[in-house]
């Protein structure tokens, strides 16, 4: 997008006046402010013929980008020599697409070498932008390149994927300005089944898995699948001191299936086979269309467990009501029960402007509190067929993203907003309300039973008696800070890692 603000979500506005203030003098108009009426009702598209591929193809950077094939694993716990991007406003997640455009003669040059290599750099992590140390960061790998040259600028267009997290060992600044960065890669911890330790091998065969779930039925049909999988697979659990319910809370396939449920509220079209159907990697496409801040989006990527991971962004997704103004914070945007999904990648993708700023755009049907600066564009569009308006923040101007348009009647949706994620901020509801006292008191209830179990398990290790049974909750200890101990929705987590390096695992 050719006018929009470089920094979203910045306290100044400099960049965007300085646009506009140029447009006047070229186009000799002047700049347009309309207020965005709140009151009025806005129905959820249901018929929408927009293709959702065309966002994915980022064809605002052109269609002859030279493409690659082939893909750079790199060893889980090796240690290895990366050239790193530092300007780059994102967390990015394994899986998720980054569109770049690079004017810097050091980062240009960087491209370029990559190329004749392996293809692959970092991208660091920052959970604030006032602080630059990063301690995490993504390994991203180049598939469409493109070089051109412009009034004398070369510039590269780049299409990567993110690949691999990392903990940053050290950094250093070569001679050519090009930074460096000695990482570790960070394994991803496969757990065995919750209650594989009681399981009998001699009933393996009337163990029941998801591949014989039928590919499309109706809810109640799928309730009783479920219902039936659970029992099936859980029956062993009798067998030990904790009911079934409790080994469910930890099973992957559980688990995706009710985040699956919660992002069908999203999109009602959304097919199963659209998503992966390996844990880790459906773990990560959800992270990435999580509309959640830098802080939390960290911890997310810290975690090495797709289980544990899945838990959180179930909690998150359950309770995040509602997305407000980073700057302003009590001024409400949109809630989550106005998104909705409008490409492949869902409800949020990476998408960057002819400036080079990425923003992380969340695709809503309505929104509040908003007011329009300037004329509708198809300039650089995201979204092929749409115009865009550029959107402030009424109470503060701070630039919260775009109102898009369609340009033909017979396009559906015939408008949407398209938000930033740098400049809103997750709304969680606090725990001392009413209705969290079951949920408080089953956790106290729950802590309780395992110090009273701990007890009697040491014991009968100090008697050397042959006693052993599942731990307690399955593959996790109980939390002592965890990866979420600072954030502002630790007291809704359970069952957190001890370190979100490695985790624990029993």
């Amino acid at each position: 997008m050719a006018e929009d603000e470089g920094g979203g979500g910045e306290p100044d506005n400099r960049l965007l006046e300085a646009v506009l203030d140029d447009d006047e003098e070229d186009e000799d108009e002047f700049v347009m402010e309309e207020e965005v009426n709140d009151s009025e009702e806005v129905e959820k598209p249901s018929n929408i013929n927009f293709d959702p591929s065309l966002p994915t193809s980022h064809s605002y950077l052109g269609t002859d980008m030279e493409e690659f094939h082939g893909r750079t694993v790199h060893d889980e716990d090796s240690f290895l020599n990366v050239p790193v991007l530092t300007n780059i406003p994102v967390i990015l997640i394994p899986g998720q697409t980054l569109p770049l455009q690079l004017f810097r003669p050091h980062e240009v040059s960087m491209m370029r070498n990559l190329i004749q290599k392996d293809r692959t750099f970092g991208v660091l992590a920052y959970s604030d932008s006032a602080d630059r140390s990063s301690k995490f960061g993504t390994t991203a790998e180049i598939y469409e390149f493109r070089e051109e040259q412009e009034y004398g600028i070369e510039t590269v267009k780049v299409k990567a994927i993110g690949r691999q997290r990392f903990k940053v060992i050290e950094t250093r600044t070569q001679t050519d300005g090009i930074r460096v960065a000695k990482v570790h890669i960070l394994p991803e911890w496969v757990l065995p089944s919750s209650v594989s330790g009681v399981q009998l091998n001699s009933l393996n065969r009337l163990h029941m898995f998801v591949s014989g779930k039928p590919p499309a039925c109706q809810f109640k049909q799928a309730q009783r699948w479920w219902q039936k999988y659970q029992k099936r697979k859980f029956h062993c659990a009798n067998l030990t001191w904790w009911p079934p319910w409790v080994y469910s809370l930890y099973d992957a396939e559980i688990l995706m299936e009710r985040m699956r449920a919660q992002l069908r509220e999203w999109d009602e079209n959304l097919k199963d086979d659209s998503l992966p159907s390996n844990p880790v990697d459906f773990s990560y496409r959800v992270a990435a269309c999580l509309p959640i801040d830098d802080a939390l989006r960290l911890e997310l990527l810290k975690i090495s467990s797709a289980i544990q991971r899945l838990r959180c962004e179930l909690d998150l997704m359950d309770k995040c009501t509602s997305l407000c103004c980073k700057r302003c914070h009590n001024t409400e945007i949109t809630t989550k029960h106005d998104i909705f999904s409008l490409s492949l990648y869902g409800p949020m993708a990476a998408y960057v402007n002819p400036h080079g700023y990425v923003h992380e755009t969340l695709t809503v049907y309505k929104a509040n509190n908003l007011n329009l600066i300037g004329r509708p564009s198809t300039q650089h569009s995201w979204f092929p067929g749409f115009a865009w308006t550029i959107a402030q923040c009424r109470n503060c101007g701070s630039h919260m993203g775009w109102k898009f348009t369609a340009t033909k009647k017979e396009m559906l949706p015939q408008k949407f907003w398209g938000l930033t994620r740098s400049a809103l901020q997750p709304k969680m509801p606090e725990i001392d309300d009413g209705g969290s006292d079951k949920l408080r008191w089953g956790r106290v209830i729950s802590s309780l039973v395992y110090l009273c179990f701990k007890t009697f398990f040491d014991l009968a290790n100090v008697f050397d008696l042959p006693f052993t049974v599942p731990c307690w909750p399955p593959h996790f200890s109980l939390p002592k800070g965890g990866p979420f101990s600072s954030a502002p929705f630790s007291s809704f987590l359970t069952g957190s890692m001890e370190n979100a390096e490695g985790g624990t695992q029993c």
